[in-house]
């Protein structure tokens, strides 16, 4: 339940409207048990009052119905007296009951009756009261438009909506009434509203817009991994018996309507065939591309959520092109950087991006430092238009200029300015050096380039092993054949022709804090780790000394990496074209062995899979992984509408007890018998005879499966009754389930069981 206005805002479906409703109690006027004929008029009353609406308005009423001679007359007698008076002939009130379906529900009796209208108000028919001949004679009908409904009845109303009573009568004399009414018919569903308002929105966050869902997600959870693949095999039978089924509408109806478990599963398709592939693996627990599942819940498994930007080499041609023309808020924030780079370049950003003719080519550094940087910052924009905003930044090098904009400690127009400068200074660098990656701790590596120390420098440390180094191309080749010799996995950074984070970015000193003096920064809500300090920082210091700082020395992105870590922060969000840091972390991560806690590193695109399908499975590995993210802004302004969908997978269970226990005697303070099919014995202290219990049932005694009862026998002198048995094999014999023995002993010979047997017993000597 929820107000209209919410509903329609959050575009759920709306079933009916409670329109108005009462409560009054008379316990103190006829007693607790008895029910007031006068109180139940006032409820309907205050409740029609509270509805707004008369009583010639309502067509039925859904009565508590108790069945009995004291309650239904008074409460019919109030219906007449209230609904039934001044009505048109042709259309008297209807009177029914579900517990006349049911039986009598208890406390949830008024629930029922209320389910009850809203699918009769739905469905446009008044539903028969069963097991109905004719109406009490306890009542008279003549006072007022009342009828019982005997059979089903066509809804029909002329420009109103329908409208149903519903009453439940408590046995302390609480008396409820509730007035339910059709939804509007404009009872929209669709999902084109927006939860984010322009007073909720910051610099990180927005609404998605309308983005082209090429693909589209299916998001399925469950309280059980047997749930989880019940759920898809119910959604994979839809598919198969609705072909023409709206997939869109379909993932909209899954992320709108549903309560999100911890077994949890999306599967991406663009069309039916890869939906209905993602859901058989599901189904038969295989892997496939275009399925992510997982399980939340688990302690440390979700933490604070890092932002990570990476330097150059996460390029590659024709990055972002897709999401130019699915992702609005992508687009957004590429047009706003185009706008911030053109004072400053003669080269168009969105050209270059989509490859036009004539577009400089990416393999220049003051092109492709800026263009990986509008890339960041716009994947950024796109992760916060889906609820994933981060707790923290860190870039690595020039990565560094994105975080801090992010983070929100520096303008658009003077993260363009230090990008642009930064990376044209480069330029006199161009063609002198390159980078070497080596998969090694920094102290061998400090002591491979210790012969080289005048030529090369450690450029980044990323891990405990990844380390870069960088200095002239033959230097390196050099250093590359000795880690050959030595089997150290190494390999060149691509794309890279220069000799940054070294001695020789000295000679661009003055000249960067020329072209950087205008900068400001300002101090973020979002923590900014320093990939040059190695620690948190406050981002009011990022002036042009800081961005010179950033591309002379090392870049501990491992140190960042370790107080990110030590901070509480496990879930880290590569946002770039292409992860380059995945490793460096889980080494971090692993090296600090976090004990109870788990670290996630999620990429947002990677090379040649750069559109929304990408995206929306990076998306869903935060969702299994239970990250607070929004899956209806991925849909909002899709213009999908809410379908019905098969109902939970429930994993039925019997809860009843299959043993029962014998009774120790002693505890209960009897004697026990001592006797296989006899459990104790209790002695009469005025006839002076004694009573003999006992249970017999194949939990207790396993070998009565094979026999069957023939008889009961009473030993002759003895009062003492005897079990005759056959074989349970034998046609027309019984097999013999439970019984309970409660036979007195020596008493009067009166048996307390008849023989069954058809037959004369033969005879029995006394206690056998």
């Amino acid at each position: 339940m929820e107000r209209l206005s919410e509903a329609r805002r959050l575009g759920h479906e709306v079933l009916a409207l409670v329109r108005g409703s009462a409560v009054n109690q008379d316990g103190a006027s006829n007693g607790l048990t008895a029910p007031n004929g006068p109180s139940q008029q006032r409820v309907i009353r205050q409740a029609l009052a509270n509805a707004g609406v008369a009583a010639n308005e309502v067509d039925v009423v859904e009565a508590h119905g108790t069945g009995t001679t004291l309650g239904d007359p008074i409460e019919a007698q109030a219906l007449l007296a209230t609904y039934g008076q001044d009505r048109p002939a042709e259309r008297p009130l209807w009177l029914g009951s579900i517990k006349s379906n049911i039986g009598h529900t208890q406390a949830a009796a008024g629930v029922a009756g209320v389910i009850k209208m809203i699918e009769a108000i739905r469905r446009g028919i008044m539903p028969a009261t069963l097991h109905v001949e004719t109406p009490t004679t306890h009542v008279d009908w003549s006072t007022g438009r009342v009828e019982l409904l005997v059979g089903h009845q066509q809804w029909e109303t002329d420009d109103r909506p329908r409208r149903a009573g519903v009453s439940s009568f408590g046995v302390s004399g609480t008396n409820a009434h509730v007035i339910l009414e059709q939804a509007p018919a404009t009872n929209v569903i669709a999902a084109d509203t927006t939860h984010v308002t322009d007073t909720d929105a910051t610099d990180i966050t927005g609404a998605a817009g309308g983005m082209d869902l090429v693909s589209v997600p299916w998001v399925v959870s469950g309280r059980s991994r047997e749930a989880l693949a019940g759920q898809a095999r119910r959604l994979s039978t839809l598919l198969e018996r609705h072909p023409g089924l709206d997939l869109v509408d379909v993932g909209w109806s899954l992320v709108s309507g549903r309560s999100r478990f911890e077994n949890r599963a999306v599967v991406v398709g663009a069309d039916r065939t890869e939906l209905l592939a993602g859901l058989t693996a599901l189904i038969e627990a295989t892997p496939t591309g275009n399925l992510v599942q997982g399980v939340t819940g688990a302690p440390g498994t979700v933490g604070r959520t890092v932002f990570v930007f990476p330097g150059q080499g996460a390029q590659w041609a024709g990055m972002g092109r897709e999401l130019l023309d699915t992702a609005p808020v992508f687009a957004r924030k590429m047009a706003e950087c185009a706008e911030a780079f053109a004072p400053w370049v003669d080269w168009s950003l969105i050209e270059v991006v989509r490859g036009s003719a004539g577009a400089p080519s990416l393999d220049r550094v003051d092109v492709v430092q800026p263009v990986l940087f509008a890339v960041m910052v716009s994947l950024a924009e796109l992760w916060g238009s889906v609820g994933v905003v981060p707790d923290a930044v860190v870039g690595h090098s020039q990565g560094e200029i994105a975080a801090a904009h992010v983070a929100g400690a520096l303008s658009l127009d003077d993260a363009a300015q230090i990008v642009i400068f930064r990376s044209r200074a480069l330029t006199d660098l161009a063609g002198h050096g390159a980078m070497l990656s080596i998969v090694d701790t920094l102290e061998r590596v400090n002591a491979l380039i210790e012969p080289f120390s005048d030529r090369v420098s450690v450029a980044s440390v990323n891990g405990p092993r990844s380390v870069v180094i960088s200095g002239p191309p033959t230097v390196l080749a050099e250093i590359e054949r000795i880690l050959s010799g030595q089997g150290v996995m190494r390999w060149t950074v691509p794309d890279v022709n220069f000799v940054a984070h070294s001695a020789h970015v000295e000679s661009l000193r003055a000249g960067l804090l020329h072209a950087l003096e205008g900068v400001t920064a300002r101090s973020s809500q979002v923590p900014f780790y320093s990939t040059v300090t190695g620690a948190v920082m406050d981002t009011a210091g990022l002036d042009a000394r800081y961005w010179y700082r950033n591309l002379r020395e090392t870049v501990r992105f491992d140190q960042a990496t370790a107080a990110l870590l030590a901070d509480g922060h496990n879930v880290f969000v590569e946002t770039s074209p292409h992860p380059l840091l995945t490793l460096g972390i889980e080494e971090s991560a692993e090296a600090l062995t976090m004990q109870g806690r788990k670290t996630l590193v999620v990429e947002s695109l990677r090379r040649n899979e750069g559109g929304m399908d990408r995206f929306l499975r990076s998306l869903a590995q935060l969702d299994v992984a239970g990250v607070v993210m929004d899956w209806e802004a991925v849909f909002r302004g899709s213009g999908a509408r809410r379908v019905e969908l098969p109902t939970y997978a429930f994993q039925r269970r019997r809860y009843w007890l299959d043993a029962v226990v014998p009774a120790d005697a002693a505890a209960l303070g009897l004697v026990a018998a001592g006797h296989p099919m006899v459990g104790a014995v209790v002695a009469s202290p005025e006839s002076g005879g004694v009573t003999v219990t006992g249970r017999l049932s194949l939990t207790t005694h396993p070998w009565l499966r094979d026999h069957a009862v023939d008889g009961v026998v009473l030993v002759p002198g003895t009062g003492l009754v005897e079990l005759v048995f056959r074989a349970g094999d034998e046609v027309g014999c019984p097999v013999i389930q439970e019984l309970t023995l409660m036979a007195p002993w020596c008493c009067p010979p009166t048996p307390p069981f008849k023989s069954k047997s058809t037959s004369p017993q033969p005879a029995r000597a006394p206690g056998r």
